[in-house]
């Protein structure tokens, strides 16, 4: 299997993940058609690209003329014309499986028979959605970026239970040739493993905040400037291996009935929303912001883009 980009692209979303997809395929190649059913999403996807471009620019990421980049991605309102000559078909619209069965309907009515319909969803299973299309269930594949997806370097390839090895081998090819790292979900399970580990830590650091055993705050700095800082480096089976797995075994059995086994996300959640802070778009969340959302978008990619210079250097 080669790792050729593909020649034609379809991005079905053109939100916060869409137009990143959109972007990091034409940075390599692909011509891209980006689709929505409002104008005005894709108009805010074109800007969201000017503004993706502007910053790989300044961080000296960039190795083609970004006009040729934007040259290379179409939009459109039509979804039956956007994939009927796509190589590769991901979609990126809402978490709703009713949402997508509806899309993946249209993208097997209109895509090429032999086209790969991903989906970039971040836990709905990939047998769920692949049932809704039965005669095509084989050419479906969960494919799931991690925000931004044109800093982000790792992308899950999430097998659904009919999903063919062929599908699997040509969509891990895809994510090679766009410069990314796929990792490969063999069994469809909940949040796939980023979400999964995600939502563990998540639901440890609320726990330990309800618990008052420490404040946000205090919890917050432990993980990002403690724990992620090392992780970043070292994942944890190697940490594990450094420490000694017997020292490893031994306290897992002592903190594992510790840990938190919640079943909900709870009040932490919950007092916030009721109190309508849902977060930067609203002003406030966790925290207080007194930026416009874009501006703490921006502060995130600066502090992912140094994290990633240190590592490569």
């Amino acid at each position: 299997m080669t790792t050729e980009t593909p020649t034609a692209v379809a991005v079905v979303g053109a939100g916060t993940m869409g137009h990143g997809l959109a972007l990091q395929f034409a940075r390599h190649g692909a011509g891209v058609t980006l689709v929505d059913h409002r104008e005005s999403n894709l108009a805010d996807a074109r800007a969201g690209v000017d503004d993706a471009l502007d910053f790989l620019d300044a961080n000296g990421w960039l190795d083609t003329d970004p006009d040729a980049i934007r040259a290379r991605i179409d939009d459109t309102l039509d979804t039956a014309a956007a994939v009927a000559g796509a190589e590769f078909v991901v979609e990126s619209v809402s978490e709703s499986l009713d949402v997508k069965a509806d899309v993946f309907q249209t993208l097997v009515d209109a895509a090429p028979e032999n086209a790969v319909l991903a989906s970039n969803t971040s836990g709905i299973p990939i047998t769920d959605i692949a049932a809704t299309v039965p005669d095509a269930a084989d050419r479906v594949i969960g494919c799931h970026w991690w925000n931004p997806p044109y800093l982000m370097p790792t992308v899950e390839v999430v097998r659904g239970a009919e999903t063919s090895d062929e599908t699997v081998a040509r969509t891990a090819a895809f994510v090679e040739a766009v410069d990314r790292d796929p990792i490969r979900v063999e069994r469809d399970v909940p949040g796939f493993v980023w979400n999964r580990i995600q939502f563990a830590v998540l639901r440890e650091c609320t726990h330990l905040v309800q618990e008052g055993v420490a404040s946000l705050e205090d919890v917050e700095r432990a993980v990002r400037d403690g724990y992620a800082l090392r992780t970043a480096a070292i994942g944890p089976f190697e940490t594990a291996d450094l420490a000694g797995l017997d020292l490893f075994e031994t306290i897992a059995a002592d903190l594992y009935p510790h840990l938190s086994d919640a079943d909900a996300p709870g009040s932490l959640f919950a007092d916030r929303l009721d109190a309508g802070r849902g977060g930067v778009a609203d002003g406030a969340g966790f925290h207080e912001y007194d930026v416009a959302p874009e501006d703490v978008i921006r502060t995130r990619n600066e502090r992912v883009a140094a994290v990633r210079r240190a590592l490569e250097d």
